[in-house]
C-alpha cells in the first residue's frame, strides 16, 4: 500500500511537470567521480577549490553522512545499480571492464573466468534495465566495470572524456524523443594523480591538512596535494557537464545525482572499511523539490536506486536493502529513517570464499568493524594503494621508509597489507567519529564504550541474518 501511494504521488508530480498534450518523464544525470572521498571546498577541505561541485551542492540536497556499500569500484557500482549489498547481488570484487554492449563481447571476453563468476545474479533487476523498460535513452561514459553486460542495456557506451560529452549525448537523446539517463563516470580523481614533478598543480602541499593516519612528510604532503589536484580536474568536468545541461534547456526537467564511488587509494581508504574508504560526497538535486540545504540523514548507496525509481514514478524493486530518500528530499520527516549503514569486503571472491571477511556498521557517530578468517593474515590490496608504477602512489613507500618516526602510521599501513608488512589484523574495531574522525583509537576493549559496542554488534548480527550473508558466522558476544 505504501509503495502504491508513493507511485500515485510520483505520477501526479510528473503530470504537473508536463503539458496537457504530453507528459515526459524527467531525465537523469548521474555524475560519479572515481575514488573521491568527502573532500570539497564546500566542506572546508584545506587547500582544495571545487567551485562547480560546491555550486551543485548548494543547489541541491547535500547528505552529510553518505556511505557506499563496498569501497572498490565494481561492487560499489553494483550496489548502486541493484539497491542490494554484494553478498546478495552476487558481484563481490572488481570484475573486467568490458565497456561495450553485450552483443559486442568476444567469445574470449564472454568466457573470461572472473567475468563468468563475479556478476550480478540473473534474476535481479538493475536500475538500467528498469529505465530501459520505461523507455529511457541511456548512455554511460568512460567505463562500465560491472557484469554481466546484458544487465546494462545502455544505448551508448561513450569513450569521450570531459563535460562536452554531456551536451552531445543530450542532442542525440532529443532526436529519439525519449527521456534520457546519462551515467557520467569521471575518472580524473582516480590514481595516477597529476604528477607535480612534471606538471604544475594549483594545490600547495603546505596548505593541505593530512589525515592523522598518514605520516607528515613532504612526500606524503605532495601525494595528498596531487589527490586534491585530481579532484579539481574532476570538478572542471562536473562544471562542463552542468553547463552543457543548462545550455540544452533540459535542466528544469532533469534530476542530478553526484556521488563519489568510494574513497581514495591511501591506507584507511580504498578497499578498507574505514571512514575514508566509505564516506563520499552525495548531492541529489530534484528541480521540483525543495533544495539548497544539508541533511544529517544517514544514507547508503543502496538507497539510490529505490529513491530514483520513486522520483521517476516507476515501480519499486522487488527486493532491496535500501529505501527511498524522497521524504528527506521533500524536507519532511522520514517515516522510517535509516539508523545504521553497513558495508563489506570479500578479500577472496567470489563465494564460496575462504579469504578474510570484513563487515562494518555505522550509526553516523559510532563505527564498528568486524572480521573473520584472519589466519593466514591475507587481504586484497589494490595495486594503486601501494605501487609507484603505474599508479604514482608516493605514500606507501614513504610510510615504510619513515616507520621509526611514524610508528602508528606504519602500523595502520601494515594492517592494510599484512602479507607484505607483517601487520596484525584485528577482529573487532570500534571508533567514535565525533572525537576521532581519523579512526586512530580503537575502543573495542574500552569498558566505557562497551554499551556502544554491544549495540552496534547486535545490529550487525541482525543485518547478517536478515540479508542472509553466507560468508560469515559472527559469534554472540559474551
Amino acid at each position: 500500500m505504501k509503495h502504491g501511494i508513493l507511485f500515485c504521488l510520483s505520477l501526479t508530480l510528473l503530470t504537473a511537470l508536463g503539458t496537457a498534450a504530453e507528459t515526459r518523464r524527467p531525465n537523469l544525470l548521474f555524475i560519479l567521480t572515481e575514488d573521491q572521498g568527502a573532500h570539497l571546498s564546500f566542506l572546508g577541505t584545506p587547500g582544495l577549490q571545487t567551485p562547480h561541485m560546491d555550486a551543485l551542492a548548494r543547489s541541491g540536497v547535500y547528505f552529510n553522512h553518505a556511505f557506499v556499500a563496498y569501497p572498490v569500484c565494481s561492487p560499489s557500482k553494483a550496489a548502486i545499480y541493484t539497491g542490494l549489498h554484494s553478498h546478495t547481488n552476487g558481484l563481490l570484487n572488481n570484475t573486467p571492464n568490458f565497456h561495450k554492449p553485450a552483443t559486442q563481447l568476444t567469445p574470449t571476453e564472454r568466457n573470461q573466468p572472473l567475468y563468468v563468476r563475479n556478476r550480478i545474479a540473473a534474476e535481479l533487476p538493475t536500475l538500467i534495465e528498469r529505465l530501459h523498460d520505461a523507455g529511457y535513452y541511456q548512455g554511460v561514459t568512460s567505463k562500465l566495470h560491472v557484469a554481466p553486460n546484458e544487465k546494462f542495456p545502455y544505448d551508448e557506451f561513450l569513450r569521450e572524456k570531459g563535460g562536452a560529452v554531456v551536451g552531445d549525448f543530450i542532442k542525440r537523446a532529443a532526436a529519439q524523443k525519449k527521456p534520457w539517463h546519462l551515467f557520467f563516470n569521471i575518472g580524473q580523481s582516480h590514481r595516477p594523480f597529476p604528477n607535480s614533478d612534471k606538471v604544475k598543480i594549483r594545490v600547495n602541499p603546505a596548505d593541505v591538512k593530512l589525515p592523522s593516519f598518514l605520516p607528515d612528510t613532504p612526500i606524503v604532503r605532495q601525494d595528498w596535494a596531487e589527490y586534491l589536484a585530481a579532484i579539481e580536474l574532476a570538478d572542471r568536468s562536473v562544471g562542463e557537464g552542468l553547463a552543457a545541461l543548462r545550455a540544452s534547456g533540459e535542466e528544469a526537467n532533469t534530476i542530478v545525482v553526484f556521488l563519489g564511488d568510494h574513497g581514495p587509494a591511501f591506507q584507511h581508504g580504498k578497499m578498507t572499511l574505514y571512514d575514508l574508504g566509505l564516506r563520499t560526497p552525495l548531492v541529489i538535486r530534484v528541480p521540483w523539490l525543495k533544495s539548497g540545504f544539508r541533511t544529517d540523514a544517514l544514507t547508503s548507496a543502496v538507497d539510490l536506486a529505490p529513491t530514483l525509481l520513486d522520483l521517476l514514478g516507476l515501480a519499486p524493486l522487488p527486493v532491496t536493502h535500501g529505501h527511498s530518500l524522497r521524504p528527506v528530499l521533500e524536507g519532511r520527516p522520514d517515516p522510517a529513517p535509516r539508523t545504521f549503514v553497513f558495508a563489506e569486503i570479500f578479500d577472496r571472491g567470489p563465494l564460496p570464499n575462504d579469504g578474510m571477511q570484513e563487515r562494518s556498521v555505522c550509526d553516523g557517530r559510532w563505527h564498528l568493524i568486524y572480521r573473520e578468517k584472519l589466519t593466514p593474515p591475507w587481504r586484497q590490496v589494490q595495486a594503486d594503494s601501494k605501487d609507484w608504477k603505474p599508479w604514482g602512489n608516493r605514500s606507501y613507500d614513504e610510510t615504510v621508509k619513515h616507520r621509526a618516526a611514524f610508528p602508528e602510521q606504519f602500523r595502520i599501513l601494515a594492517e592494510m597489507d599484512p602479507q607484505a608488512l607483517g601487520g596484525q589484523v584485528r577482529a573487532l574495531e570500534l571508533y567514535d567519529l565525533s572525537t576521532d574522525p581519523d579512526e586512530m583509537l580503537n575502543l573495542s576493549a574500552d569498558p566505557q564504550a562497551r554499551p556502544e559496542l554491544l549495540r552496534l554488534y547486535a545490529a550487525l548480527l541482525r543485518w547478517t541474518k536478515e540479508t542472509r550473508d553466507p560468508a560469515i558466522t559472527p559469534p554472540d558476544l559474551p
